[in-house]
């Protein structure tokens, strides 16, 4: 295992000391994610009762995989915490997420959850968001007219820079498991995220961003001198 997968690894444990008995959990996608479920697999080897709700078709074949019983989120629209990843965070706890392209399903869990607590390796940690590019997840029909239009909006929030449309390992579209198209926005530094958010969310076109702002109850954070906690885990 990496040095890397092994932060992940202490950020996932500490997260599993937050699942009891009977909880429903939202199950996140991602590097660190897979560390989580991988550990929770066991557990529930062990007898742990739970109930979990996948972010991506690969949670959910890796969670089956596991024997950790699943549910669709219309038969459990309220879930009691949801343990997902992120590629970057700020002091304020806000996010941007969908590097792995599910960022959709991951926000729509994340809203039903009670609670929601990331995991990370401490790479993620930025004073201010942009470093990673912000993922837009699109509707297919009219891509180039909203490109055009997320980066109107962009400008108008401060965020200028590169669009790109995300294509996967054979050149072609990345296609989202709800049937989308991604564009990834190298903006760079986001002076106003919130207003950005805002802009983005009005677009027609667009499905859903990876600003992810006010969902994070805390974020544990596995570097050389230990794992950190921000903000609470209660």
């Amino acid at each position: 295992m990496s040095k890397a997968d092994e932060l992940k690894r202490q950020a996932a444990a500490k997260a599993l000391e937050l699942v009891e008995p009977g909880m429903r959990l939202g199950l996140g996608t991602g590097s660190t994610a897979v560390q989580f479920v991988e550990l929770l697999g066991a557990r529930v080897a062990q007898g742990l009762d739970v109930i979990g709700v996948a972010t991506s078709e690969r949670t959910r074949v890796q969670a089956q995989s596991l024997g950790i019983p699943l549910a669709d989120l219309d038969d459990l629209p309220e879930l009691d915490l949801t343990i997902d990843g992120t590629d970057e965070f700020d002091p304020d706890l806000r996010l941007i997420k969908g590097g792995g392209g599910a960022l959709l399903r991951e926000k729509i869990v994340a809203a039903a959850s009670r609670r929601m607590v990331v995991i990370t390796d401490a790479s993620k940690a930025v004073k201010r968001l942009g470093k990673f590019p912000l993922p837009v997840e699109i509707n297919r029909f009219g891509a180039e007219a909203t490109r055009h239009l997320i980066a109107r909006e962009a400008a108008a929030a401060g965020s200028n820079g590169p669009i790109a449309l995300r294509k996967d390992a054979a050149g072609q579209p990345f296609v989202t498991d709800g049937g989308h198209y991604i564009f990834d926005c190298a903006f760079g530094i986001i002076p106003a995220p919130e207003d950005l958010a805002a802009r983005l969310s009005a677009v027609p076109g667009v499905v859903e961003h990876g600003l992810f702002i006010g969902y994070a109850r805390a974020v544990i954070s596995a570097g050389a001198e230990g794992v950190t906690i921000y903000g609470s885990l209660a």
